[in-house]
């Protein structure tokens, strides 16, 4: 009997994703925990493996294909002793079209505050599908639900957008590089924004560089937290001479082999917020609109370039870890974020975010907050200026520290507390082992 492979919601929030690539061809043997392909999330790249043992009898999307649906057919497995034609006829078999239905609640993630209990709402009337459309060759266009209310919105006359979703079915991604193309829109649309030009004059030539769903993801939540977010800065400068001498002797000190370790600066600056965090955990906190939500755990989310653009791996329990554990940690979660190999749970979530340009030679910078955290903390690189002390001058090695705070739940006060506990690690980092 055929095995119908659909395409896997990998996230609560997935409705489609991109089929990056196939690590099985067709006719290939598979046994059941060989991983079958890679999909392309809004966030990361995961593998699929299979749950059967059989064989790949056909592949129905093929590896590039973008804006592939939930639970649409993207293969075909047979089991043994199967005819191939057996996996065409599936192939080849019409898909209902789903009925479009109001869009579900979202369930609460580590990314998203969990709601508190409500009254049921009323329920606004389903809004009707665009009826469907024909092509000049009077064969009906299939698109889905998603897409024909987004071509309707633009004004663009969908039975001329060409699809790349299984059977050539038009998903999101098509309309929007319809819209992003410059395709011709409706007459009745004529009040709508008009396209992109192929070219801008005033520019010169250029060369789109489609967004990935990484970077989709990022102009997303960023632009959220720029509009919604009411924030403010706090900046404090620490001296770190102590605590370069302290991570010069312990890098001395690391064994040969599995267990050894080389401490970065940046690995002293998540523990001592991780501290800080303890000391001052009313900047661990998530606001919402029936109560503000202060987390148990103390979780450290680091900021990590990668090519698709900027993602947080997460250290927990960063307060119950030592600096030779977070180093080993921390290495290890910004090799596989630039490999796009992070599992779901390792990026998603987190109190508290610090992101570090210091190896840039960056002094000084402020960040945008990751919502729905309150905090994100901006760390400049350390450099030797010019310091007072005891009414002399001297000359010490200055590092400046920027919080971006939510003034919604946390206030100035707060804000400086948690520097203040902060500054006082950092200068003396011997305060993090009491």
């Amino acid at each position: 009997m055929t095995v119908e492979i659909l395409m896997p919601a990998l996230s609560p929030t997935m409705t489609d994703g991109k089929l990056a690539k196939w690590h099985k061809a067709e006719g290939d043997e598979v046994s059941a925990g060989d991983i079958l392909a890679e999909i392309e999330t809004d966030k990361a790249t995961m593998e699929m493996e299979a749950i059967d043992d059989g064989v790949l009898g056909k592949i129905v999307v093929a590896e590039g294909t973008e804006g592939v649906e939930v639970n649409s057919l993207i293969a075909v497995m047979l089991e043994e002793g199967e005819d191939a034609s057996a996996a065409d006829a599936v192939s080849a078999a019409p898909k209902p079209t789903p009925v479009p239905q109001a869009a579900p609640v979202e369930a609460a993630t580590p990314e998203s505050a969990p709601e508190t209990a409500k009254a049921p709402a009323a329920q606004p009337e389903p809004q009707a599908e665009p009826p469907a459309k024909t092509n000049d060759k009077g064969e009906r266009v299939f698109a889905s639900p998603l897409a024909k209310r987004m071509a309707a919105d633009a004004g663009i006359e969908i039975s001329v957008i060409p699809g790349s979703g299984p059977h050539g079915r038009i998903v999101k991604s098509d309309v929007e590089a319809a819209m992003a193309g410059g395709v011709q829109a409706a007459p009745a649309a004529a009040t709508s924004a008009p396209a992109l030009p192929a070219t801008i004059p005033s520019m010169g030539s250029y060369t789109e560089i489609p967004n990935s769903g990484v970077r989709k993801i990022i102009a997303e939540r960023l632009t959220a937290s720029s509009c919604d977010i009411p924030s403010y800065m706090v900046t404090v400068d620490c001296e770190i001479d102590k605590l370069l001498s302290m991570r010069k002797d312990l890098n001395e000190r690391s064994p040969e082999g599995d267990g050894a370790y080389k401490i970065s600066v940046n690995d002293f600056i998540i523990l001592a917020i991780a501290l800080a965090m303890r000391k001052v955990p009313g900047v661990n906190t998530s606001w919402t609109d029936a109560a503000i939500l202060q987390y148990d755990n103390i979780d450290v989310s680091v900021a990590v370039a990668t090519a698709d653009g900027l993602i947080t791996p997460i250290i927990r329990s960063a307060d119950q870890k030592g600096l030779a554990e977070i180093s080993i940690e921390m290495k290890d979660l910004a090799l596989r974020a630039r490999d796009n190999k992070l599992m779901p749970e390792e990026f998603q979530g987190g109190g508290f975010t610090v992101s570090n340009l210091g190896m840039y030679g960056v002094k000084e910078f402020t960040s945008i907050i990751n919502p729905p955290q309150s905090c994100i903390l901006s760390v400049g690189a350390g450099e030797m200026r010019p310091v007072v002390k005891d009414g002399a001058l001297g000359i010490a090695t200055v590092m400046t520290c920027t919080l971006a705070s939510d003034h919604r739940t946390v206030d100035g006060a707060l804000s400086a507390q948690f520097l203040q506990a902060f500054k006082v690690m950092v200068e003396d980092p011997l305060t993090m082992l009491l």
